[in-house]
Protein backbone atom coordinates (compact mmCIF):
# COMPACT_ATOMS: atom_id res chain seq x y z
CA UNK A 1 0.00 0.00 0.00
CA UNK A 2 1.05 3.66 -0.45
CA UNK A 3 1.50 3.86 3.16
CA UNK A 4 3.73 1.22 3.55
CA UNK A 5 5.89 2.91 0.28
CA UNK A 6 5.76 6.21 2.31
CA UNK A 7 7.20 4.68 5.55
CA UNK A 8 10.11 3.03 3.86
CA UNK A 9 11.13 6.58 3.84
CA UNK A 10 12.99 5.68 7.47
CA UNK A 11 14.69 9.32 8.49
CA UNK A 12 13.52 12.28 10.50
CA UNK A 13 14.92 15.26 11.12
CA UNK A 14 15.47 17.63 13.78
CA UNK A 15 13.16 20.21 12.67
CA UNK A 16 11.43 21.30 9.70
CA UNK A 17 13.01 25.09 8.60
CA UNK A 18 10.76 27.45 7.61
CA UNK A 19 7.84 25.13 6.20
CA UNK A 20 6.07 27.26 3.30
CA UNK A 21 2.96 26.84 2.26
CA UNK A 22 1.34 24.72 -0.80
CA UNK A 23 4.68 22.54 -1.12
CA UNK A 24 4.58 18.94 -1.93
CA UNK A 25 5.15 16.81 1.53
CA UNK A 26 8.37 15.16 -0.42
CA UNK A 27 10.29 18.23 -0.99
CA UNK A 28 9.94 19.81 2.63
CA UNK A 29 13.44 20.44 3.87
CA UNK A 30 15.36 18.30 6.56
CA UNK A 31 18.53 17.93 7.80
CA UNK A 32 20.29 16.39 10.47
CA UNK A 33 18.39 13.41 9.61
CA UNK A 34 19.07 10.05 10.76
CA UNK A 35 18.67 6.22 9.68
CA UNK A 36 15.54 5.58 12.03
CA UNK A 37 16.37 1.66 11.62
CA UNK A 38 20.25 1.44 12.39
CA UNK A 39 21.33 5.19 13.84
CA UNK A 40 18.54 5.09 17.28
CA UNK A 41 21.28 3.37 19.87
CA UNK A 42 21.17 6.44 22.52
CA UNK A 43 19.73 8.96 24.00
CA UNK A 44 20.70 11.77 21.80
CA UNK A 45 19.41 10.04 18.52
CA UNK A 46 16.82 9.23 19.94
CA UNK A 47 15.78 13.01 21.05
CA UNK A 48 16.77 13.69 17.61
CA UNK A 49 13.91 11.72 15.77
CA UNK A 50 11.90 12.43 18.58
CA UNK A 51 11.57 16.08 16.88
CA UNK A 52 11.73 15.21 13.78
CA UNK A 53 8.19 13.43 14.75
CA UNK A 54 7.22 16.37 16.23
CA UNK A 55 8.11 18.27 13.52
CA UNK A 56 5.81 15.91 11.34
CA UNK A 57 3.11 16.57 13.62
CA UNK A 58 3.22 20.50 13.15
CA UNK A 59 2.93 19.78 9.49
CA UNK A 60 -0.16 21.50 7.71
CA UNK A 61 -1.25 17.88 6.72
CA UNK A 62 -1.45 16.82 10.43
CA UNK A 63 -2.20 18.93 13.42
CA UNK A 64 -0.66 22.06 12.50
CA UNK A 65 -4.09 22.33 10.43
CA UNK A 66 -6.07 19.85 8.18
CA UNK A 67 -6.07 16.73 10.31
CA UNK A 68 -7.49 18.82 13.46
CA UNK A 69 -9.32 21.32 12.08
CA UNK A 70 -11.17 18.97 9.31
CA UNK A 71 -13.54 18.24 12.43
CA UNK A 72 -14.66 22.34 12.58
CA UNK A 73 -14.47 22.63 8.27
CA UNK A 74 -16.95 20.38 8.11
CA UNK A 75 -19.45 21.50 10.49
CA UNK A 76 -21.71 24.52 11.34
CA UNK A 77 -19.21 26.77 13.08
CA UNK A 78 -17.15 27.56 10.20
CA UNK A 79 -18.34 30.17 6.83
CA UNK A 80 -16.25 30.94 4.31
CA UNK A 81 -17.20 33.84 2.57
CA UNK A 82 -14.52 33.88 -0.57
CA UNK A 83 -11.13 32.34 -1.19
CA UNK A 84 -11.84 29.20 -1.17
CA UNK A 85 -9.60 28.04 -3.98
CA UNK A 86 -8.45 24.50 -3.44
CA UNK A 87 -8.08 24.95 -0.44
CA UNK A 88 -10.38 22.12 1.36
CA UNK A 89 -13.26 23.88 -0.14
CA UNK A 90 -14.80 20.11 -1.12
CA UNK A 91 -14.83 19.19 2.44
CA UNK A 92 -16.48 22.64 3.51
CA UNK A 93 -18.81 22.04 0.73
CA UNK A 94 -19.60 18.45 1.03
CA UNK A 95 -18.65 17.61 -2.52
CA UNK A 96 -15.40 15.98 -1.58
CA UNK A 97 -14.05 12.82 -3.65
CA UNK A 98 -11.48 9.65 -2.78
CA UNK A 99 -8.78 11.84 -4.28
CA UNK A 100 -9.02 14.83 -2.30
CA UNK A 101 -5.09 15.96 -1.54
CA UNK A 102 -6.51 16.56 1.89
CA UNK A 103 -7.32 13.32 2.69
CA UNK A 104 -4.06 12.28 1.33
CA UNK A 105 -1.97 14.88 2.98
CA UNK A 106 -3.97 14.06 6.52
CA UNK A 107 -3.70 10.12 5.60
CA UNK A 108 0.02 10.47 5.01
CA UNK A 109 1.41 12.49 7.30
CA UNK A 110 -0.72 11.07 10.22
CA UNK A 111 1.00 7.76 9.54
CA UNK A 112 4.39 9.52 9.52
CA UNK A 113 3.94 10.33 12.51
CA UNK A 114 2.85 6.77 13.70
CA UNK A 115 5.72 5.46 12.12
CA UNK A 116 8.26 7.17 13.40
CA UNK A 117 6.84 7.18 16.78
CA UNK A 118 6.56 3.16 16.23
CA UNK A 119 10.36 3.25 15.34
CA UNK A 120 11.29 5.67 18.66
CA UNK A 121 9.58 3.17 20.73
CA UNK A 122 11.31 0.20 19.37
CA UNK A 123 14.42 1.71 19.74
CA UNK A 124 13.66 2.91 23.46
CA UNK A 125 13.27 -0.77 24.39
CA UNK A 126 16.49 -1.65 22.74
CA UNK A 127 18.17 1.00 24.37
CA UNK A 128 16.96 -0.22 27.68
CA UNK A 129 17.25 -3.89 27.65
CA UNK A 130 20.94 -3.31 27.25
CA UNK A 131 21.28 -1.51 30.70
CA UNK A 132 24.64 0.19 31.53
CA UNK A 133 22.04 3.37 31.48
CA UNK A 134 23.24 6.66 33.91
CA UNK A 135 20.72 7.92 35.93
CA UNK A 136 20.09 10.52 33.57
CA UNK A 137 20.06 8.84 30.43
CA UNK A 138 17.68 6.13 31.83
CA UNK A 139 15.69 8.93 32.77
CA UNK A 140 15.21 10.55 29.41
CA UNK A 141 14.85 7.41 27.37
CA UNK A 142 11.23 7.04 29.18
CA UNK A 143 10.48 9.72 28.72
CA UNK A 144 11.18 10.03 25.17
CA UNK A 145 9.48 6.31 24.58
CA UNK A 146 5.91 7.77 26.94
CA UNK A 147 5.75 10.95 24.40
CA UNK A 148 6.47 8.56 21.31
CA UNK A 149 3.79 6.71 22.47
CA UNK A 150 1.42 9.70 23.37
CA UNK A 151 2.48 10.66 19.73
CA UNK A 152 1.52 7.39 18.22
CA UNK A 153 -1.79 7.55 19.99
CA UNK A 154 -2.61 11.30 19.42
CA UNK A 155 -1.97 10.56 15.42
CA UNK A 156 -4.10 6.90 15.57
CA UNK A 157 -7.39 9.28 17.58
CA UNK A 158 -7.10 11.84 14.51
CA UNK A 159 -7.27 9.16 12.12
CA UNK A 160 -9.97 6.75 13.09
CA UNK A 161 -11.97 10.62 13.41
CA UNK A 162 -11.49 10.64 9.82
CA UNK A 163 -10.96 7.98 8.38
CA UNK A 164 -13.50 5.52 10.57
CA UNK A 165 -16.91 5.45 11.91
CA UNK A 166 -17.77 6.92 15.84
CA UNK A 167 -16.34 3.80 18.35
CA UNK A 168 -19.50 4.92 19.75
CA UNK A 169 -22.62 6.84 19.10
CA UNK A 170 -24.89 7.76 21.95
CA UNK A 171 -24.47 4.36 23.59
CA UNK A 172 -24.68 2.01 20.61
CA UNK A 173 -21.27 0.31 20.28
CA UNK A 174 -19.82 0.68 16.60
CA UNK A 175 -16.56 -1.24 17.51
CA UNK A 176 -16.43 -3.41 15.17
CA UNK A 177 -16.57 -1.06 12.33
CA UNK A 178 -13.41 -0.28 10.08
CA UNK A 179 -10.54 1.28 11.54
CA UNK A 180 -7.08 2.12 10.55
CA UNK A 181 -4.22 0.32 10.06
CA UNK A 182 -2.62 -0.13 13.46
CA UNK A 183 0.78 0.08 13.68
CA UNK A 184 2.14 -1.33 17.02
CA UNK A 185 5.44 -2.53 15.58
CA UNK A 186 7.47 -0.31 12.39
CA UNK A 187 5.92 -1.65 8.83
CA UNK A 188 8.35 -3.17 6.61
CA UNK A 189 7.96 -1.44 2.78
CA UNK A 190 4.87 -2.80 0.27
CA UNK A 191 3.96 -5.03 3.10
CA UNK A 192 0.54 -6.07 3.12
CA UNK A 193 -1.69 -4.39 5.87
CA UNK A 194 -4.85 -4.73 6.90
CA UNK A 195 -6.97 -2.14 8.65
CA UNK A 196 -8.52 -2.87 12.24
CA UNK A 197 -11.59 -2.22 13.57
CA UNK A 198 -12.59 1.01 15.13
CA UNK A 199 -12.34 -1.13 18.83
CA UNK A 200 -9.03 -2.12 17.94
CA UNK A 201 -7.71 1.08 17.15
CA UNK A 202 -8.95 2.35 20.01
CA UNK A 203 -7.60 -1.05 22.26
CA UNK A 204 -3.76 0.48 20.65
CA UNK A 205 -4.35 3.96 21.68
CA UNK A 206 -5.78 3.44 25.53
CA UNK A 207 -2.73 1.09 25.62
CA UNK A 208 -0.57 3.81 24.56
CA UNK A 209 -2.04 6.52 26.92
CA UNK A 210 -1.58 3.66 29.82
CA UNK A 211 2.11 2.76 28.49
CA UNK A 212 3.33 6.71 28.45
CA UNK A 213 1.44 7.44 31.93
CA UNK A 214 2.99 4.78 33.80
CA UNK A 215 6.53 5.82 32.27
CA UNK A 216 5.82 9.51 33.11
CA UNK A 217 4.40 9.13 36.33
CA UNK A 218 8.13 7.13 37.23
CA UNK A 219 10.64 9.28 35.14
CA UNK A 220 8.82 12.61 34.84
CA UNK A 221 8.47 14.97 32.05
CA UNK A 222 10.04 17.85 30.33
CA UNK A 223 7.43 20.38 31.58
CA UNK A 224 7.06 22.59 28.21
CA UNK A 225 3.60 22.24 26.24
CA UNK A 226 5.49 21.61 23.07
CA UNK A 227 6.44 18.69 24.53
CA UNK A 228 3.63 15.45 25.55
CA UNK A 229 3.63 15.53 29.32
CA UNK A 230 2.05 13.89 32.10
CA UNK A 231 -0.71 16.40 32.40
CA UNK A 232 -1.09 16.54 28.28
CA UNK A 233 -0.95 12.50 27.80
CA UNK A 234 -4.03 12.17 31.07
CA UNK A 235 -5.92 14.77 29.19
CA UNK A 236 -5.24 13.06 26.10
CA UNK A 237 -6.85 9.88 28.20
CA UNK A 238 -10.20 11.72 28.64
CA UNK A 239 -10.68 12.30 25.25
CA UNK A 240 -10.17 9.49 24.31
CA UNK A 241 -12.67 7.94 27.39
CA UNK A 242 -15.08 10.17 26.55
CA UNK A 243 -15.49 8.85 23.29
CA UNK A 244 -15.85 5.76 24.37
CA UNK A 245 -18.41 6.69 26.75
CA UNK A 246 -16.86 5.49 29.57
CA UNK A 247 -17.95 8.38 32.02
CA UNK A 248 -15.73 7.34 35.07
CA UNK A 249 -12.78 7.01 33.50
CA UNK A 250 -13.59 10.15 31.78
CA UNK A 251 -14.12 12.34 34.41
CA UNK A 252 -10.94 10.56 36.50
CA UNK A 253 -8.54 11.11 34.17
CA UNK A 254 -10.02 14.79 33.22
CA UNK A 255 -9.89 15.44 36.79
CA UNK A 256 -5.91 14.07 37.05
CA UNK A 257 -4.85 16.54 34.49
CA UNK A 258 -6.34 19.75 35.76
CA UNK A 259 -4.35 18.60 39.02
CA UNK A 260 -1.36 18.02 37.68
CA UNK A 261 -2.00 21.22 35.78
CA UNK A 262 -2.73 22.84 38.48
CA UNK A 263 -6.05 24.53 37.37
CA UNK A 264 -8.84 25.03 39.12
CA UNK A 265 -10.57 27.64 36.95
CA UNK A 266 -10.32 29.92 33.97
CA UNK A 267 -9.87 33.25 32.02
CA UNK A 268 -12.68 35.34 32.50
CA UNK A 269 -11.49 38.78 31.52
CA UNK A 270 -11.79 39.98 27.62
CA UNK A 271 -8.70 41.35 27.79
CA UNK A 272 -6.72 38.50 29.39
CA UNK A 273 -8.79 35.99 27.48
CA UNK A 274 -7.46 37.63 24.03
CA UNK A 275 -3.87 37.71 25.40
CA UNK A 276 -4.24 33.48 25.33
CA UNK A 277 -3.90 33.85 22.05
CA UNK A 278 -0.42 36.19 21.87
CA UNK A 279 0.96 32.88 20.50
CA UNK A 280 3.45 30.43 21.72
CA UNK A 281 3.80 30.19 25.47
CA UNK A 282 0.75 32.80 25.98
CA UNK A 283 -1.90 30.34 26.79
CA UNK A 284 -1.95 29.40 30.10
CA UNK A 285 -4.94 26.98 29.77
CA UNK A 286 -2.78 24.72 27.77
CA UNK A 287 -1.05 21.53 28.42
CA UNK A 288 0.22 20.48 24.86
CA UNK A 289 0.46 23.05 22.08
CA UNK A 290 2.31 22.88 18.50
CA UNK A 291 6.32 24.76 18.64
CA UNK A 292 4.83 27.02 15.66
CA UNK A 293 6.55 30.53 15.21
CA UNK A 294 7.82 33.22 13.15
CA UNK A 295 10.74 30.46 12.06
CA UNK A 296 8.85 27.23 11.99
CA UNK A 297 5.43 27.64 10.98
CA UNK A 298 3.37 26.09 8.03
CA UNK A 299 2.93 29.68 6.05
CA UNK A 300 0.11 30.15 3.42
CA UNK A 301 -0.99 26.72 4.36
CA UNK A 302 -0.80 27.58 8.50
CA UNK A 303 -4.33 27.06 9.95
CA UNK A 304 -3.87 30.91 11.06
CA UNK A 305 -3.57 32.07 6.83
CA UNK A 306 -6.92 29.87 6.21
CA UNK A 307 -9.19 32.01 9.07
CA UNK A 308 -7.16 35.75 8.14
CA UNK A 309 -6.74 35.19 4.21
CA UNK A 310 -8.42 32.19 2.59
CA UNK A 311 -12.51 33.30 4.07
CA UNK A 312 -12.66 30.95 6.92
CA UNK A 313 -13.95 33.12 9.70
CA UNK A 314 -16.52 32.03 12.65
CA UNK A 315 -19.91 31.16 11.38
CA UNK A 316 -22.91 33.79 11.57
CA UNK A 317 -25.20 30.71 13.14
CA UNK A 318 -22.07 29.71 16.05
CA UNK A 319 -21.75 33.83 16.53
CA UNK A 320 -25.05 33.70 17.71
CA UNK A 321 -24.30 31.59 20.29
CA UNK A 322 -22.54 34.14 22.08
CA UNK A 323 -24.16 36.39 24.34
CA UNK A 324 -22.26 39.78 24.55
CA UNK A 325 -21.03 39.48 27.92
CA UNK A 326 -19.01 36.73 26.70
CA UNK A 327 -15.46 37.24 26.60
CA UNK A 328 -14.80 34.79 23.99
CA UNK A 329 -15.94 37.31 21.68
CA UNK A 330 -12.69 39.41 22.21
CA UNK A 331 -10.49 37.33 19.30
CA UNK A 332 -13.31 37.24 17.07
CA UNK A 333 -13.49 40.55 15.19
CA UNK A 334 -13.39 41.56 11.49
CA UNK A 335 -11.16 43.94 10.13
CA UNK A 336 -14.03 45.82 8.57
CA UNK A 337 -16.76 46.33 10.43
CA UNK A 338 -18.67 47.17 7.68
CA UNK A 339 -18.55 44.45 5.89
CA UNK A 340 -18.74 41.33 8.13
CA UNK A 341 -18.67 37.74 6.39
CA UNK A 342 -18.54 39.73 2.66
CA UNK A 343 -17.31 37.93 0.06
CA UNK A 344 -13.29 38.99 1.05
CA UNK A 345 -14.56 37.74 4.99
CA UNK A 346 -11.48 39.65 6.62
CA UNK A 347 -11.72 37.84 9.70
CA UNK A 348 -9.11 38.45 12.35
CA UNK A 349 -8.08 35.08 12.49
CA UNK A 350 -9.86 34.31 16.09
CA UNK A 351 -7.52 31.71 18.25
CA UNK A 352 -5.48 32.09 15.73
CA UNK A 353 -4.82 35.71 15.73
CA UNK A 354 -1.01 36.11 16.77
CA UNK A 355 -2.47 38.92 18.90
CA UNK A 356 0.88 39.61 21.17
CA UNK A 357 2.68 42.01 18.09
CA UNK A 358 2.61 44.78 16.96
CA UNK A 359 1.82 43.94 13.60
CA UNK A 360 0.14 39.99 14.13
CA UNK A 361 0.70 37.34 11.98
CA UNK A 362 -1.86 34.62 12.14
CA UNK A 363 0.50 32.29 9.82
CA UNK A 364 3.01 32.47 13.07
CA UNK A 365 -0.28 31.80 16.28
CA UNK A 366 -0.07 28.18 16.96
CA UNK A 367 -2.73 25.13 17.51
CA UNK A 368 -3.01 24.26 20.82
CA UNK A 369 -4.45 20.94 21.21
CA UNK A 370 -4.91 19.79 24.61
CA UNK A 371 -6.61 22.52 26.87
CA UNK A 372 -8.12 22.77 30.48
CA UNK A 373 -11.68 24.36 29.18
CA UNK A 374 -11.90 20.89 27.21
CA UNK A 375 -11.31 18.83 30.33
CA UNK A 376 -13.99 20.60 32.49
CA UNK A 377 -16.54 20.07 29.71
CA UNK A 378 -15.53 16.41 29.47
CA UNK A 379 -15.80 16.42 33.36
CA UNK A 380 -19.27 18.04 32.90
CA UNK A 381 -20.22 15.54 29.82
CA UNK A 382 -19.61 12.72 31.98
CA UNK A 383 -21.10 13.44 35.20
CA UNK A 384 -24.23 14.32 33.34
CA UNK A 385 -23.89 10.84 31.98
CA UNK A 386 -23.62 9.76 35.40
CA UNK A 387 -26.67 11.17 36.66
CA UNK A 388 -24.57 13.45 38.64
CA UNK A 389 -26.32 16.76 38.19
CA UNK A 390 -24.36 18.50 40.63
CA UNK A 391 -20.85 17.53 39.84
CA UNK A 392 -21.93 18.52 36.29
CA UNK A 393 -23.13 21.82 37.10
CA UNK A 394 -20.11 23.18 38.98
CA UNK A 395 -17.60 21.66 35.98
CA UNK A 396 -19.85 23.59 33.36
CA UNK A 397 -20.08 26.63 35.57
CA UNK A 398 -15.72 27.12 34.88
CA UNK A 399 -16.32 27.08 31.38
CA UNK A 400 -19.65 28.31 31.25
CA UNK A 401 -18.37 31.76 33.19
CA UNK A 402 -16.99 32.83 30.26
CA UNK A 403 -20.08 34.77 29.95
CA UNK A 404 -20.45 36.97 32.84
CA UNK A 405 -24.10 36.82 32.57
CA UNK A 406 -23.73 33.16 33.91
CA UNK A 407 -22.08 33.32 37.63
CA UNK A 408 -23.10 30.57 39.69
CA UNK A 409 -25.17 27.25 38.81
CA UNK A 410 -28.56 28.62 39.95
CA UNK A 411 -28.09 29.99 36.22
CA UNK A 412 -27.29 26.85 34.41
CA UNK A 413 -29.82 24.03 33.69
CA UNK A 414 -30.72 21.39 36.04
CA UNK A 415 -31.45 18.52 34.74
CA UNK A 416 -29.50 15.82 32.66
CA UNK A 417 -31.25 16.53 29.04
CA UNK A 418 -31.09 19.91 29.86
CA UNK A 419 -27.73 20.09 30.77
CA UNK A 420 -26.35 17.99 27.93
CA UNK A 421 -28.33 20.47 25.48
CA UNK A 422 -26.68 23.29 27.62
CA UNK A 423 -23.08 21.73 26.95
CA UNK A 424 -23.59 20.61 23.28
CA UNK A 425 -23.48 24.62 22.68
CA UNK A 426 -20.82 25.36 25.23
CA UNK A 427 -18.68 23.26 23.65
CA UNK A 428 -19.34 25.14 20.06
CA UNK A 429 -18.89 28.10 21.94
CA UNK A 430 -15.68 27.11 23.81
CA UNK A 431 -13.80 24.52 21.36
CA UNK A 432 -14.12 26.58 18.31
CA UNK A 433 -11.35 26.33 15.79
CA UNK A 434 -10.03 23.55 18.27
CA UNK A 435 -11.42 20.89 15.75
CA UNK A 436 -14.11 19.38 17.32
CA UNK A 437 -17.47 19.79 16.03
CA UNK A 438 -18.14 17.38 13.38
CA UNK A 439 -17.21 14.59 15.82
CA UNK A 440 -19.34 15.87 18.48
CA UNK A 441 -22.64 15.77 16.43
CA UNK A 442 -21.46 12.15 15.35
CA UNK A 443 -21.35 10.60 18.72
CA UNK A 444 -24.22 12.93 20.28
CA UNK A 445 -26.33 11.24 16.71
CA UNK A 446 -27.29 15.01 16.15
CA UNK A 447 -28.41 16.35 13.16
CA UNK A 448 -25.80 19.89 11.75
CA UNK A 449 -26.33 22.29 9.38
CA UNK A 450 -23.18 22.19 6.53
CA UNK A 451 -22.23 24.46 4.14
CA UNK A 452 -23.13 28.04 5.36
CA UNK A 453 -23.82 30.35 2.62
CA UNK A 454 -25.36 34.37 2.16
CA UNK A 455 -24.15 35.81 5.62
CA UNK A 456 -24.82 37.26 7.26
CA UNK A 457 -27.99 35.29 7.40
CA UNK A 458 -27.85 32.05 9.23
CA UNK A 459 -28.18 29.78 5.62
CA UNK A 460 -27.21 26.41 5.06
CA UNK A 461 -27.34 24.34 1.81
CA UNK A 462 -27.26 21.42 3.41
CA UNK A 463 -29.72 21.21 6.79
CA UNK A 464 -30.45 18.41 9.42
CA UNK A 465 -28.02 16.09 7.85
CA UNK A 466 -27.30 13.14 10.57
CA UNK A 467 -24.48 12.45 10.14
CA UNK A 468 -23.49 9.92 12.68
CA UNK A 469 -22.67 7.32 10.07
CA UNK A 470 -20.45 9.98 8.32
CA UNK A 471 -16.95 8.31 7.08
CA UNK A 472 -14.53 10.16 4.90
CA UNK A 473 -12.79 7.98 2.19
CA UNK A 474 -9.97 6.27 2.38
CA UNK A 475 -6.94 8.03 -0.10
CA UNK A 476 -8.04 6.34 -3.55
CA UNK A 477 -4.47 5.55 -4.32
CA UNK A 478 -4.05 4.13 -1.28
CA UNK A 479 -6.34 1.82 -1.76
CA UNK A 480 -6.04 1.20 -5.53
CA UNK A 481 -1.99 0.62 -4.62
CA UNK A 482 -3.36 -3.03 -3.61
CA UNK A 483 -0.90 -3.84 -0.03
CA UNK A 484 -4.80 -4.27 1.89
CA UNK A 485 -6.04 -1.17 2.50
CA UNK A 486 -9.66 -1.25 1.69
CA UNK A 487 -12.40 1.56 0.98
CA UNK A 488 -15.03 2.69 3.44
CA UNK A 489 -18.38 1.19 2.16
CA UNK A 490 -21.18 4.10 1.79
CA UNK A 491 -18.96 7.20 1.66
CA UNK A 492 -20.36 9.08 -0.98
CA UNK A 493 -23.23 8.85 0.81
CA UNK A 494 -22.13 12.16 2.57
CA UNK A 495 -20.99 13.85 -0.69
CA UNK A 496 -23.79 16.35 -1.34
CA UNK A 497 -24.75 17.89 -4.66
CA UNK A 498 -24.95 21.52 -4.64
Amino acid sequence: MKTTRILSIFTAAVALIGLTGCNDFLDTKQYDAIDLDNGLTDANSINYALNGAYSRLLYYGAAGNYSTLIGDYASDMVYNGGGLGSHLASIYQFTYTDTDQGFNLIWNYGYKVIDNSARIIEACDKVLSKGNLTESELKSIKIYEAEARCLRAFSSLQLVNVFGHQVKVNGQDYSSMPGIVVIESPVEAYAHVERSTVGQTYSQITTDLEKAIALFEEADDRGSIYYFTLKSAYGLMARVQLYLENWPLAAEYAGKALDKAGIKTLTYDATAYKALYNGGLSNTESMFALAISNIDNNGSDSSGHFFANYGYSVSPYLYGLYASTDCRTSVMAFKNNKNWWGMTNPFNGGKFGDFGDATPNPDYATNYLVNAPEMFLIQAEAYANMDQPTQAQEALLVVAKRNSAITSVSDLPATKAAILDFLHEERARELFQEGFRLWDLRRWNLPGNFFAYRAPQVMFRHENINVADLVFPIPANEVNAGFGVEQNEGWEKFKLEL
